[in-house]
């Protein structure tokens, strides 16, 4: 079981993945790091720890941008506002991402929130937008029940399984 308080490795990238203005060390600087269980690859991490500070920072539209091509654009736009919603306040304080199963091409990630004490399962994979690859997030949770619902098979606190799906 792998467990860090962040990752050095991303912390000298020039920008985000989104291409914004503000640079990723300026990001890492104005908010807390994500905690990391399991084995993430640079992208999933890099993917989850973007998603962290947009529900932080209430940021819809760039939340919306890490959607996979398949998430619709009304699908993903919802899905953004309930989780911004849901887990907004808890985002702001200590998150912990349990990294499960191999990062190369999909990963399951389950955040917890420490503030909220709320859980949450997320799907990232590498998807092609506008023929460019990166980690994306599936955003299909435009019900706001669907979208805070904890996963059942997760355990309560971080690492409880040892990073390893359904006993994997």
């Amino acid at each position: 079981m792998l467990l860090t308080s962040g990752c050095t490795a991303l912390d000298h990238s020039p920008a985000d993945a989104r291409g914004s203005k503000a640079s990723y060390e300026q990001a890492y600087a104005g908010h807390e790091p994500l905690h990391v269980i399991g084995y993430p690859s640079t992208g999933s991490l890099l993917v989850m720890q973007e998603l962290v500070w947009d529900i932080a920072d209430g940021r819809t539209d760039e939340l919306r941008k890490l959607a996979t091509s398949d998430s619709g654009e009304a699908e993903a736009e919802r899905t953004a506002a309930n989780w911004i919603k849901a887990f907004g306040a808890g985002a702001r304080g200590k998150v912990t991402g349990d990294f499960y199963d191999g990062g190369s091409e999909r990963q399951v990630v389950v955040l917890y929130f420490h503030d909220s004490r709320q859980v949450k399962e997320f799907t990232v994979r590498i998807d092609a937008d506008a023929g460019k690859e990166d980690w994306r997030v599936l955003m299909k949770s435009t019900d706001f029940k669907d979208a805070v619902r904890p996963p059942g098979w997760a355990p309560k606190e971080p690492g409880g399984t040892g990073s390893r799906r359904n006993g994997d």
